[in-house]
């Protein structure tokens, strides 16, 4: 059980990180100028750097967390995408996003056995 945590724990930090960062590297390019935009896009570029450490430290083979990762990243995207830019998902990306996640489930879980 403490396995799955730490897994569910990286997977949520490192989408956390890489959505934020690419919220931000998108204002300091378009919202930003000058000293404001170097920050913005320094700031962005450091929490794309810990999305790619945290995905690197969930202890599942590589082949396994990307599955996961893709699923949770959607629903991560959708919470910045509101939370920074007030966009609602609409029926396209629901039903898009549905299939990415059950795409990303069946990467992950399909014909492995649960650890012990």
């Amino acid at each position: 059980m403490l396995a799955y945590l730490a897994i569910w724990a990286c997977l949520i930090a490192a989408t956390a990180f890489e959505t934020t960062g690419d919220a931000i590297v998108r204002i300091g390019l378009f919202e930003r100028f000058g000293l404001p935009r170097a920050g913005a896009l320094a700031g962005g570029g450091l929490l794309l750097l810990g999305y790619a450490v945290m995905l690197n430290l969930a202890p599942l083979p590589f082949s396994r967390v990307a599955g996961l990762y893709i699923a949770t990243l959607f629903a991560m995207w959708q919470v910045v995408a509101f939370a920074a830019f007030r966009a609602v998902p609409t029926p396209p990306i629901l039903v898009g996003g549905a299939l990415i996640v059950a795409g990303g489930l069946i990467v992950s879980f399909w014909g492995t056995a649960p650890a012990p």
